[in-house]
């Protein structure tokens, strides 16, 4: 099988690197892919939001299944475009990408089919956010929402009145977000332990992957702003057979079967962070992709060959693949340029990562790299996510943090309590 995989960043090379060692894949081409990416597959410079070109691509190389990484080129209809010319592609249709890609949509879907949720109003208008916001109808703290796709950073916890008021005006007014943050969603803010559940969708059944959960603040013990993703662990312990189960069936089964009943196949990752609340999970938002860093720690677990999964998915076949996992803990450490999620400089020098490779248990996945004159050097906010595999999460905490220690480059920040929480609930 030959695949091409969209994207550039950590979650794209961990899809390439477990692709690329299957014995079913005779070879990965990634597009534009980064320095890390080149290494296990063939890269090719690339302009994701048009689908012509992609297309073009897919076509020239002959390629047996496409597999999108980000979130926009889905919103944008990639998956329209290659159906309706006959090719496969992992991802689901620009309709059902809008459960990510609209906030609001997603909440009046929810509502629709009585998935579990927070209770959500949606303002249009600056001066309606603030009403809400000064009704108080979900006390505080309550969570302000940019409609629109923001990288990760368009959602503010705000504690009190002042701060999500702030949070409005810098959405609607400011214009922080561009487009995105014209409409906002305000809602009631859960209490409990967020998880992220995976599954991988055919249109009509979904396959479990393992769960996992993810650090969004840019600061340890959950403080700062909100990022794309500071780290992540898997599986988590949290996710036990009798949740996993409730979530299938109370989230994931009624979202298949929304979107069909609406006239929509969903073939692709579903990607729902939940809540888990005294009276159950409910949904605090909707990818439509595998998270980043998510996917960093989940899919090195996985024992069975990905490719033919996702074949038989995008082809709308599932049939009764299962997925063995080889439930060793598992930490993600991202390591991020000095000012992210703010501006931050790029073109820095990359030292290390040989080394940190060389140490047992440990694998370092690149997001924001690129070589410049024979040089690696960063190109993003987050730019490596070091992941540390062991017996235990004490282990892989240690080995992934290890690795870290072996990487340098100026100004570089990292969060130092990404696996934490597993070691208060692991057995």
């Amino acid at each position: 099988m030959r695949v091409l995989v969209l994207g550039s960043g950590a979650r794209e090379h961990v899809l390439a690197w477990k692709l690329a060692a299957e014995r079913g894949v005779s070879q990965v081409v990634c597009a534009p892919g980064n320095a890390g990416i080149a290494r296990v597959a063939r890269c090719v410079p690339l302009d994701l939001t048009a689908p012509e070109a992609v297309f073009a691509l897919a076509d020239r190389e002959r390629v047996d299944l496409t597999v999108v990484g980000p979130e926009v080129p889905l919103a944008r209809g990639m998956y329209d475009f290659f159906a309706a010319r006959g090719r496969l592609l992992f991802g689901p249709s620009r309709v059902a990408a809008q459960l990510e890609a609209s906030k609001a949509f997603a909440k009046a879907f929810m509502a629709r089919h009585r998935i579990p949720t927070a209770r959500f109003r949606v303002a249009d208008e600056a001066s309606e956010a603030l009403d809400i916001i000064r009704q108080g109808e979900f006390g505080f703290p309550v969570v302000v929402k940019a409609d629109g796709l923001a990288a990760g950073k368009g959602v503010t916890v705000a504690p009190d009145r002042k701060a999500a008021e702030a949070a409005v005006r810098g959405a609607m007014v400011e214009r922080r977000f561009g487009n995105s943050g014209s409409r906002i969603v305000i809602e009631e803010c859960l209490r409990g332990e967020e998880v992220s559940f995976f599954a991988i969708c055919d249109g009509h059944r979904a396959l479990s992957l393992p769960s996992a959960q993810d650090h969004k603040r840019v600061f340890d013990n959950d403080e700062g702003p909100n990022t794309g993703g500071m780290g992540a662990f898997a599986p988590t312990p949290l996710m036990t057979p009798g949740l996993d189960e409730r979530v299938r069936r109370e989230i994931v089964e009624p979202v298949l079967a929304g979107l069909q009943a609406e006239g929509h196949d969903y073939r692709g990752v579903l990607y729902a962070g939940l809540m888990v609340t005294e009276s159950g999970p409910k949904v605090i938002e909707f990818n439509v992709r595998f998270g980043d860093p998510e996917a960093q720690v989940v899919l090195p677990i996985l024992v069975e060959e990905l490719a033919p999964v996702l074949h038989a998915a995008a082809a709308g076949n599932l049939g009764d693949w299962r997925c063995p996992i080889n439930n060793d803990p598992h930490v993600g450490v991202v390591m991020a340029s000095g000012g992210y999620p703010g501006s931050y400089d790029t073109g820095v020098p990359i030292d290390g990562i040989e080394r940190a490779e060389a140490l047992p248990g440990v694998l370092v996945f690149h997001a924001g790299t690129s070589i410049d004159h024979g040089r690696l050097v960063t190109t993003g906010g987050r730019v490596l996510t070091v992941v540390g595999r062991g017996r235990d999460f004490s282990e892989a905490i240690e080995r992934a943090y290890r690795g870290v220690g072996c990487i340098s480059f100026r100004g570089r920040h990292f969060r130092t309590d990404i696996g934490r929480k597993a070691l208060r609930v692991a057995p």
